[in-house]
C-alpha cells in the first residue's frame, strides 16, 4: 500500500513498531523514517494507519508519544480492523480541529500489491473528497457508509463471512477427502462451482500446501476477528449462530497451537479433528 502510494506521487513518512521494517520499506520506496508516532503526525498531512486490533491502536494513538500527542495532521485514517466503539472513541480523543475515518480494507496482499483493495469508508462521500487521491492510490473502489465506525462494522461483516466460508471449504473439503477424492479434484470442483468466492482462487496455494507459502492472515487474527464481530451482534441484539459456531472452531484450534498458521490451516485441523 505504501509502495503504492508512493508510485502515485504521495511524500510519505513512515513509523513501525519494529524500525528494522520501517527502514526497509523506506530504502525500498525512497521516502523518510521517523522514530514515533508522534513525529509521524509532526511530519504529515494524513497519517493513515494499519493496525491488528484495538489494544494496538490505543497505544498507537494515546500513547505519551503517540499519534495524538503531536500537532501537525488533521486526518487519522485507521485501515485496520478494530471494533465500532474502539473507532468512535478515537474520534472522541482526537486533538481539537482533527478527524478520525475508519477506512478498512477487503482483499488479501497480492490485492494490495495490485492497488485492488475495496475500502469501506466511515465518512460522507464530502469528508471522504480530500481523501480521493489516497484511496484510489491503493484501491480499486471506495464505498462511504455515511457515519464514524461504519465502515468497522462493515469490515466485521465482510470478515465474518470470509472466516465462516474458510471452515465451510474445511469441512467440504475433509468430506471429500475422506471418501476418497483427492485434495487437489475436490478443490478444482469447488473453485468451479455456484459456491466458488474469489477468496478460494486467490487462496487455493495455502489450502492446497499451507506450509509451503507464506502466512497472509493468521488464525489469531481471525479469531480476534469473530470474537469482536460476536460481541458487536451480542450488544445489538442480532443473531449469529452460525458465527459463534466459527468462533468455538477458531479459538479451539488456537489452544492446540494453530495461532500463528495461516487461517487456510483450519483444513489441517478439519482433517485432525476427524481423525
Amino acid at each position: 500500500m505504501a509502495a503504492n502510494l508512493a508510485a502515485a506521487g504521495h511524500r510519505l513518512v513512515v513509523w513501525n513498531r519494529s524500525a528494522e521494517k520501517a527502514q526497509a520499506l523506506a530504502d525500498q520506496i525512497g521516502c523518510g523514517v521517523v522514530d514515533t508516532p508522534r513525529a509521524l503526525t509532526e511530519a504529515a498531512e494524513v497519517v493513515v494507519t494499519m493496525l491488528a486490533d484495538d489494544r494496538s491502536s490505543d497505544a498507537v494513538h494515546l500513547g505519551p508519544n503517540g499519534l495524538f500527542a503531536g500537532r501537525g495532521a488533521r486526518v487519522f485514517v485507521e485501515m485496520g480492523t478494530m471494533s465500532p466503539d474502539h473507532i468512535i472513541a478515537l474520534a472522541k480523543a482526537a486533538p481539537d480541529g482533527c478527524s478520525v475515518i475508519d477506512a478498512p480494507v477487503s482483499g488479501a496482499t497480492q490485492a494490495a500489491a495490485d492497488a485492488q483493495l475495496l475500502i469501506m469508508a466511515g465518512c460522507t462521500e464530502c469528508e471522504a473528497i480530500p481523501l480521493r487521491p489516497l484511496f484510489d492510490a491503493i484501491g480499486r473502489a471506495t464505498i462511504c457508509l455515511g457515519s464514524t465506525g461504519a465502515g468497522a462494522v462493515m469490515k466485521l461483516a465482510v470478515n465474518s463471512m470470509i472466516h465462516g466460508l474458510n471452515q465451510t471449504l474445511a469441512e467440504a473439503m475433509t468430506l471429500a477427502e475422506a471418501a476418497g477424492i483427492a485434495p487437489e479434484v475436490a478443490f478444482e470442483v469447488i473453485e468451479n462451482s455456484a459456491a466458488a468466492a474469489p477468496m478460494l482462487k486467490y487462496r487455493r496455494p495455502l489450502y492446497l500446501d499451507e506450509a509451503a507459502h507464506d502466512v497472509t492472515f493468521t488464525v489469531a487474527l481471525a479469531r480476534k476477528d469473530m470474537a469482536v464481530t460476536a460481541t458487536l451482534a451480542k450488544r445489538l441484539g442480532t443473531a449469529m449462530p452460525q458465527g459463534l459456531v466459527t468462533l468455538e472452531t477458531l479459538i479451539e484450534a488456537e489452544a492446540r497451537g494453530y495461532g500463528a498458521r495461516d487461517m487456510a490451516s483450519i483444513l489441517d485441523f478439519m482433517r485432525k479433528d476427524t481423525e
